[in-house]
C-alpha cells in the first residue's frame, strides 16, 4: 500500500476546565456551594476569605442583553456565560484553541504568563452587605438556632425518666429502650433480640434475664409522655392511647371499648372504612362504630412526630423578592425587587501578599506550581460570581413572567417551561434547568424551588392555557369547600374544571390529586 498525505477540516468542542468548573458550580445548591468552597480555600494558598466591601467584577449583569452564541444551542450547556459578553467568550476560546494540553489528568489553568493583579481579583459581591443581626429591631430568632434549641424526643423520655424511682439495673434497661426507639417513637426490634444483641446468643440465662427487665422497662417506658410512645406496632400505639382517654374518662367509655375492639381487627379494615364488617366483627350498632372510627381518626399515630428534628427542613433561599411600592392602578399589579441572599453569597479574593510574592520571585523553583494556583484562585471567583448573575437574571425572568403568581396566587400561574426563559436570556435549556435545580426563591407569600414556577399547560375553551399549577391550586379548593358526606368523585371535579373552560380528563384529576396528596372520595367521605 503506498503511503500519502492528506488533509482533513473538522470541527469539535473541547470544555476547557474553567469551562468544566463553571458548569459544575451552576448545579450546585448552597450547601454543596459552601462545602466546595471551603474546600477550595484549604487547597489554594492564593484565595482568602474577606468580610471588606469591593466593586464588583466588571463582567457581570452588565451583559445580561447579550445575544446567544451560536455554540449556546449545540454544547449541552457548556454555554452557561450568557451572563458573560461574546467577546471576552471569544478570548477565550481562542486561548484555549491556541494553548497546548498541560497534560491528561492536570487541569491547565495557565493564563497569559502575569501575576500582576487583575481586576477580577478585587473581592466580588459587595453591593450585598451583610445582615445585621444585632439591630435592635431583631426580635425574630434565627431559624438554625431555633432547631438546635428543639427538644428531640429521646431527651424528654429521659428527663421524665429521672423522676422515676428505679434501680441501677431497672433504669439503664429504661434508657436502653428509650435509645432503641425510632423517630416516630416506635420500638421496632422485639427484646428478644435486643437482648441478644447485649448478651450475646450463647448465654440463655443471661437473655431471659434481660427480656424480663426490657418487659419491665417497656411498661414504664410506655406509661410516658407522649401516649402511645414505646409501642411495637401501629395498632399498640392506638390503643395505649385509647386507654389512656378511658382512664381520664375523657371518652364515652362505650365508645372507647368498640374502639379497642376495633384496634384488635385488621387494620385495613379501618383503612378502608369498611364499617359493615366493622360492625359485625364489633357487635354493636353503625352508630357507635362510626363514633369509635371519628375517635381512633384523632389519635396520633405518630407519637414522636412533634419532636422531630426540625433543623432538616430549614431551606435557606438564594433569591430574595420583595414587593416594591404600591400596586398600579391600571392592572392592580405590584412592582417586585428581585435580589440575590447576601448570606449565601461567599466573599472571596486573592491573597494580596501571596501574590505580591509570586510577583517578586520570577523564575524560580515551583513559580509555574503557584502561578497555576495562582490562576485557578481567579477562576474560581470568577466562576461563583458568574454563577450567582446567571441565578439572578434567570430569576428576574421568572418573576416578571410570573407576576401574577406573586400578586394573586396560584390560581394565577401562568404555563412557563424551560425554553422559554432560555429563549429569554439567549441560554441554553439545560442551563435553566441547572440553575432551577436546587435554588430557592423566598417570595412575600412563601419559599418556592426555581422549578416550582414552571408548568405544562392545559388547553382552554377560548384556546389558551391553563397552568397544571393552577389547576392543581383549583382542585385543591374544590376539595376544600366539598361536602364531607358527599365528597368529589374525579368525574366530578373534571366536570367542574371543564365547566371553568378547562379540559382536563379524569385520569390527570386523579395524576393531580395524588400529587397534592388528597385521599379518593371514598376515604374523604365524613363518618
Amino acid at each position: 500500500m503506498k503511503p500519502g498525505l492528506s488533509l482533513r477540516v473538522s470541527q469539535h468542542l473541547a470544555l476547557t476546565p474553567q469551562l468544566q468548573q463553571s458548569i459544575r458550580l451552576l448545579q450546585l445548591s448552597t450547601l454543596e456551594l459552601s462545602q466546595e468552597v471551603e474546600q477550595m480555600l484549604d487547597e489554594n494558598p492564593f484565595l482568602e476569605r474577606t468580610a471588606d466591601e469591593a466593586p464588583r467584577e466588571e463582567f457581570g449583569l452588565e451583559a445580561e442583553n447579550t445575544p446567544a452564541q451560536a455554540d449556546d444551542y449545540n454544547a449541552d450547556d457548556a454555554i452557561f456565560s450568557g451572563a458573560a459578553s461574546p467577546s471576552t467568550a471569544s478570548a477565550e476560546g481562542q486561548n484555549d484553541a491556541e494553548s497546548p494540553s498541560t497534560g491528561a489528568d492536570e487541569p491547565d489553568w495557565s493564563g497569559d504568563g502575569t501575576v500582576e493583579m487583575a481586576p477580577n481579583d478585587a473581592e466580588w459581591g459587595g453591593d450585598a452587605p451583610a445582615r445585621n443581626r444585632n439591630d435592635a429591631e431583631g426580635d425574630e430568632a434565627d431559624a438554625t438556632e431555633l432547631a438546635r434549641s428543639h427538644e428531640s424526643l429521646t431527651d424528654f423520655l429521659h428527663r421524665q425518666a429521672l423522676s422515676l424511682r428505679l434501680s441501677e439495673v431497672d433504669c439503664a434497661a429504661l434508657r436502653f429502650l428509650i435509645e432503641s426507639l425510632n423517630d416516630d417513637g416506635y420500638l421496632e426490634e422485639p427484646l428478644e433480640e435486643l437482648a441478644v444483641a447485649l448478651a450475646g446468643p450463647d448465654d440463655l440465662e443471661q437473655i431471659e434475664e434481660l427480656v424480663h427487665r426490657f418487659t419491665v422497662a417497656l411498661r414504664l417506658l410506655q406509661s410516658l409522655e407522649p401516649t402511645g410512645v414505646g409501642a411495637r406496632n401501629l395498632a399498640e400505639c392506638l390503643t395505649l392511647q385509647l386507654k389512656a382517654l378511658d382512664a381520664d374518662e375523657e371518652a364515652d367509655p362505650d365508645t372507647v371499648k368498640t374502639a379497642l375492639t376495633i384496634c384488635q381487627q385488621p387494620l385495613e379494615m379501618l383503612a378502608r372504612r369498611d364499617i359493615r364488617r366493622l360492625t359485625q366483627l364489633c357487635g354493636d350498632g353503625e352508630e357507635r362504630t362510626r363514633a369509635a372510627m371519628a375517635l381512633i381518626a384523632r389519635l396520633e399515630p405518630r407519637p414522636g412526630r412533634r419532636f422531630a428534628d426540625v433543623e432538616r427542613n430549614i431551606i435557606v433561599p438564594d433569591v430574595i423578592v420583595r414587593k416594591a411600592g404600591r400596586a398600579n392602578g391600571r392592572d392592580g399589579q405590584h412592582n417586585f425587587i428581585v435580589q440575590l441572599n447576601p448570606d449565601v453569597m461567599p466573599r472571596l479574593r486573592v491573597h494580596d501578599i501571596y501574590a505580591g510574592a509570586l510577583r517578586g520571585h520570577k523564575g524560580g523553583e515551583g513559580h509555574q506550581g503557584m502561578q497555576q494556583r495562582l490562576q485557578e484562585a481567579r477562576w474560581f471567583i470568577k466562576n461563583i460570581q458568574q454563577r450567582f448573575d446567571t441565578i439572578l437574571r434567570v430569576s428576574r425572568a421568572i418573576v416578571e413572567r410570573q407576576k401574577n403568581f406573586f400578586t394573586h396566587g396560584e390560581l394565577a400561574m401562568r404555563p412557563l417551561v424551560l425554553r422559554d426563559i432560555a429563549d429569554e436570556l439567549g441560554l441554553h435549556e439545560s442551563t435553566i434547568s441547572r440553575v432551577t435545580t436546587a435554588k430557592y426563591m423566598a417570595t412575600p407569600i412563601g419559599t418556592y424551588e426555581l422549578k416550582y414556577f414552571f408548568g405544562s399547560g392545559l388547553g382552554t375553551e377560548t384556546g389558551g392555557n391553563a397552568s397544571s399549577t393552577a389547576v392543581r391550586a383549583l382542585i385543591k379548593q374544590f376539595v376544600s369547600a366539598e361536602n364531607p358526606t358527599k365528597p368529589l368523585s374525579d368525574s366530578q371535579i373534571a366536570e367542574m374544571l371543564k365547566e371553568q373552560g378547562i379540559e382536563c380528563a379524569r385520569r390527570t384529576v386523579a395524576k393531580y390529586r395524588e400529587a397534592l396528596k388528597i385521599a379518593p372520595a371514598n376515604l374523604r367521605k365524613a363518618l
